[in-house]
């Protein structure tokens, strides 16, 4: 049995600002540690259930965070940046189910560090569902039939991921008190919390449904100004929503809106403010 692991980072136990999850700031160092315990955590009980292979995608920020020499040594590990997929590289038909840890609500949202991809965009549209990374990564294991088994993260990602995917396991290690301050578990007891988690997911293997994408998709992306739509409609096949700064792109799958959303932030980065 294979498992797919893609891990976040703002939504790991104890973490509760951007000093955390910024490579330049002071708590980083202690971030990758607790990042790479808990993912660790995850690795042993799903092959204690009966995983013979995970695959665990990096999945923050420059993707590089997870301390490879401090993993699990029967994991394989996906680090570094520039993936066509993202946050959901690699992940495929092959496996029997995929977990999402460390992950946070969708932008706009009550929610730890709450974000969708870059802070300029405001809202994320499948058609006219908004959605979040979360969501986002769950239609691509979907696409390929893969249920997503388990979503660890704070209280309000996990009420996103239950009003979204059907029978997903959720595992809230800590809860919001604003966008900057959790009432968090200890990394010991989030792991104790964790493992139980991971137990009961895997025994959903056999009966748990993926979410299937729609079949017809337009990918609508919300911007926070008009310089960033401007930079995002760039992107051939995209057309600027008359009025607003959403930037619209009609996919022949989600496969594709997904690569099309990470070619639409990117060029928004560009924004300049002066």
């Amino acid at each position: 049995m294979k498992i797919y692991l893609s891990v976040d980072m703002e939504g790991i136990v104890g973490l509760p600002d951007h000093t955390y999850v910024d490579s330049s700031k002071h708590n980083y160092e202690r971030a990758r540690r607790i990042m790479t315990r808990e993912t660790n955590d995850i690795i042993q009980e799903a092959m204690d259930a009966g995983a013979e292979y995970v695959l665990v995608n990096d999945s923050h920020s420059k993707m590089n965070n997870l301390l490879v020499e401090e993993l699990h040594e029967e994991a394989y590990l996906i680090s570094g940046e520039v993936k066509p997929l993202s946050m959901v590289q690699s992940l495929d038909a092959s496996f029997s189910g995929a977990m999402f840890s460390g992950y946070h609500a969708r932008a706009g949202q009550f929610g730890v560090m709450s974000h969708s991809m870059i802070h300029g965009v405001r809202n994320f549209f499948l058609n006219d569902e908004p959605i979040g990374e979360l969501g986002f990564n769950a239609y691509v294991a979907g696409h390929y039939g893969v249920p997503v088994l388990l979503v660890a993260g704070d209280d309000q990602a996990c009420l996103e991921a239950e009003q979204l995917i059907p029978q997903v396991v959720t595992v809230p290690v800590k809860q919001t008190l604003s966008r900057s301050a959790v009432l968090t578990l200890t990394p010991k007891k989030a792991g104790k919390l964790l493992r139980e988690k991971v137990k009961e997911a895997m025994g959903n293997v056999s009966v748990a449904e993926p979410l299937v994408p729609p079949e017809e998709i337009v990918l609508r992306i919300e911007f926070t100004n008009y310089g960033q739509a401007e930079w995002a409609q760039l992107m051939p096949g995209t057309y600027l929503e008359p009025g607003t700064t959403i930037v619209a792109f009609p996919a022949k799958d989600i496969i594709e809106a997904y690569r099309a959303m990470l070619v639409m932030t990117e060029l928004a980065m560009h924004t300049t403010f002066s």
